[in-house]
């Protein structure tokens, strides 16, 4: 159990302010292959399928590397962990800027992916310096650094003309600024409160990993599979789901995914705040029934339709219009970002002394949506050849999870007393 005894408030705050930034510059780069990829594809004559390919496999490795950067926090501290991680991203995209040929930046790809391995790092760190009953909020302020992807989404098409259309340029300044933010968080952070003073015992790993072997861990990976996944997906789907299914220019596409992404990271804040005064539970019903709703009117693929009308045959079409499709995306990132807060309420209340491998584990499940789904969209766009299948896929997604978590909650309830089935009902589970 961790010693807050000594941690002030002014600790906290430095800890909490020094993560989220660092995380928000992390997940600016782990996305910018959402405006970079538009670029090659169209150097390359790549298909949607091999386009969704190229935007997902950054996401493919900070997926698989958080469980792993997630154990090594905890082993030896967010501080040490979260600075190596940025310099290593930063070198990796460095050396995208030398790859020719399509399997070349794939490779490149994966290796700055590992920027977004920094999610287990700073929820493990972030964690560390708060009691049970402020985590909820603390992590939510942090997870508010995914707004990385509403920065790259709006101005990385900027950055991109002022480089004279020169990605490798934009990659260049990216590199830059994840390196120097590494030296800075270094210099003005602190050790976290379980690896200050005498030195720590680091604990086997396959200890750590015992907590996996939980139903309930499971199912979280699921929820955040869509409520981060699906939200990763989107921010490097949507650019191009504009271009395509409207034909805007790529700068006004950024511009309109960004507007989709910024609320899907600030009101991540606002959800851990509404998780800790009304619980996880109820948060989570709120984001999938609305996320539900919206993605169905999104499924919607433009029709023309001909009816026998009295005077002859009648012809019109039914398109969901640019401001309502905007709106809904807006909605949609709103509470996908209330729901990213809901799930990682839970973790640190479950396991407080595993919060990095289970976290670890809940980000790798939520990444690897981030990377299945655009590949999965790109597929479907080549297959079933409508630009809307994407949000289709979606709602059976939310669907299914939506029906999961009503039913384990209502066998939790019978299990639990009243008192505590407010919050968290899955707690008896455990025992």
């Amino acid at each position: 159990m961790k010693n807050l005894e000594n941690v002030s408030s002014g600790d906290q705050t430095r800890a909490l302010t020094t993560s989220t930034l660092a995380f928000t510059v992390c997940f600016a780069v782990w996305t910018i292959f959402s405006i970079i990829g538009i670029k090659i594809k169209g150097e390359l004559g790549l298909s949607d399928t091999q386009f969704g390919l190229l935007v997902a496999t950054p996401i493919l490795t900070g997926s698989l590397s958080r469980i792993f950067l997630g154990i090594w926090t905890d082993q030896y501290g967010g501080r040490i962990v979260f600075t190596l991680q940025m310099l290593t991203s930063a070198l990796a995209a460095f050396f995208l800027t030398y790859a020719n040929t399509y399997e070349m930046y794939l490779v490149g790809a994966l290796g700055l992916g590992l920027s977004g391995g920094s999610f287990a790092v700073g929820i493990a760190y972030v964690s560390s310096w708060y009691p049970d009953h402020k985590q909820g909020t603390a992590l939510g302020i942090f997870g508010a650094g995914n707004v990385g992807a509403a920065v790259t989404n709006f101005g990385a098409p900027i950055l991109l003309v002022a480089m004279g259309g020169e990605w490798r340029s934009v990659v260049y300044v990216y590199a830059g600024i994840l390196a120097i933010t590494a030296v800075l968080f270094f210099l003005f952070s602190k050790a976290d409160p379980a690896h200050s003073g005498t030195k720590q015992e680091a604990r086997p790993f396959m200890e750590q990993l015992k907590p996996l072997k939980h139903l309930i861990v499971w199912r979280f990976s699921l929820y955040y599979f869509f409520v981060f996944g699906a939200y990763v997906a989107l921010a490097l789907w949507l650019p191009r789901y504009y271009v395509g299914a409207y034909g805007l220019e790529l700068a006004t596409a950024g511009m309109l995914a960004a507007a989709y992404a910024l609320p899907g990271a600030i009101f991540r804040a606002l959800g851990g705040w509404l998780s800790d005064k009304f619980g996880a539970r109820t948060i989570m019903y709120w984001t999938f029934i609305v996320t539900l709703i919206c993605t169905i009117v999104m499924s919607y693929p433009s029709t023309d339709y001909t009816v026998a009308g009295i005077k002859g045959p009648v012809e019109f079409n039914m398109t969901i219009p640019l401001w309502l499709f905007v709106t809904m995306t807006i909605i949609l990132g709103f509470f996908m970002s209330l729901g990213k807060a809901a799930v990682y309420k839970h973790i640190p209340h479950y396991f407080p002394e595993n919060v990095g491998s289970v976290g670890g584990i809940v980000g790798l499940i939520g990444g690897l949506g981030g990377f299945i789904l655009p590949i999965t969209f790109g597929m479907m766009n080549d297959v079933i050849g409508i630009w809307t299948s994407c949000f289709m896929l979606l709602s059976i997604i939310i669907a299914v999870s939506l029906t999961w978590m009503h039913f384990a909650i209502l066998r939790a309830e019978k299990k639990s007393h009243p008192e505590k089935s407010k919050f968290l009902p899955e707690l008896e589970s455990l025992k």
